[in-house]
């Protein structure tokens, strides 16, 4: 009993962590890449200033705040800055769901044993992937669009999703075959239908692989909204462009919508690396110590 209960007190203490002591040199490196950075940021907006003044701008912030909102008669009127970001966040909502589906369908087409299916997705992927995207965008909106009764809206958003799909595909594709084999070939073992073993055990198990990538895909979508400009759709890229025609604040409104896609961008990418730390507790919580699941 002695014996069992020091090698008990053993064992805690080969688990108890070092003391954490101070890194300097990994503090001074720290300190020595924010300094760096910070000289950057400071030496591009020093440029931006100079290019300003030798352009003898004018610089106008005080004219900004109706962009976002105005009151008048006691009544709260939202700028347009604010009616362009809702039209941005519907088309790369919109446009993302479809993009999401559209590559779900295609990586189990390209997977399949149908040759036939097969053979379509492979054709979509490298059709769509090796061309222009402002080739595509013309393409839905002055020859399918016409066809098929869809107004500028509708033909931005499929373009994005069919564009963005075909990189989708390809990424859960990828999470899906980085599963490992055994986990298949158990699934088929308890007998589980296809529909069933992909729900419970394959998807779970693929989404940390995919999570880290679609995020950028979507950061992608975000941006690449702002290509339907070209065809009018109301976004934050035309709304700052008719802004810039009737005020001449070039510099003070490209600023603000580079601000707020930067927002937009990094408030996602947060998002899903917080879901990507829960799905990771989750998965390693449904594992017994021995690396088993439970």
């Amino acid at each position: 009993m002695s014996v069992d209960t020091s090698t008990s007190k053993i064992n805690v203490n080969s688990r108890k962590r070092p003391p954490k002591t101070l890194n300097v040199a990994a503090n001074l490196r720290t300190a020595r890449e924010i300094g760096l950075a910070l000289l950057v940021f400071t030496a591009i907006a020093w440029l931006i200033w100079q290019g300003a003044l030798a352009m003898e701008y004018k610089w106008q912030w005080y004219r900004v705040s109706p962009f976002f909102y105005r009151i008048v008669d006691d009544e709260f009127i939202f700028g347009p800055l604010y009616w362009g970001l809702i039209e941005t966040l519907k088309l790369s909502f919109v446009a993302g769901i479809m993009a999401i589906i559209i590559g779900l369908m295609t990586a189990f087409a390209r997977m399949s044993t149908s040759r036939a299916g097969s053979k379509i997705a492979t054709f979509y992927l490298e059709a769509i992937r090796n061309t222009p995207l402002i080739v595509q965008l013309f393409l839905f909106y002055f020859v399918l669009a016409p066809i098929f009764g869809i107004d500028r809206f509708w033909a931005g958003v499929l373009c994005l999703a069919f564009f963005e799909g075909s990189f989708a595909a390809e990424i859960i594709r990828g999470g899906i075959q980085g599963v490992d084999r055994g986990q298949f070939e158990a699934s088929d073992a308890a007998g589980l239908t296809t529909y069933n073993k992909y729900r419970y055990i394959i998807m779970p198990q693929s989404l940390p692989l995919i999570l880290p990538p679609l995020t950028g895909l979507l950061i992608s979508l975000i941006k690449h909204s702002a290509i339907v400009s070209v065809i009018a759709v109301s976004e934050l890229t035309t709304t700052g462009l008719n802004l810039i025609s009737d005020t001449f604040m070039a510099f003070e409104v490209w600023f603000i919508i580079a601000g707020i896609y930067l927002t937009l961008t990094i408030s996602l990418s947060i998002g899903v690396g917080q879901l990507e730390k829960k799905l990771n507790v989750a998965n390693s919580s449904n594992r017994s110590p021995g690396g088993q699941r439970s």
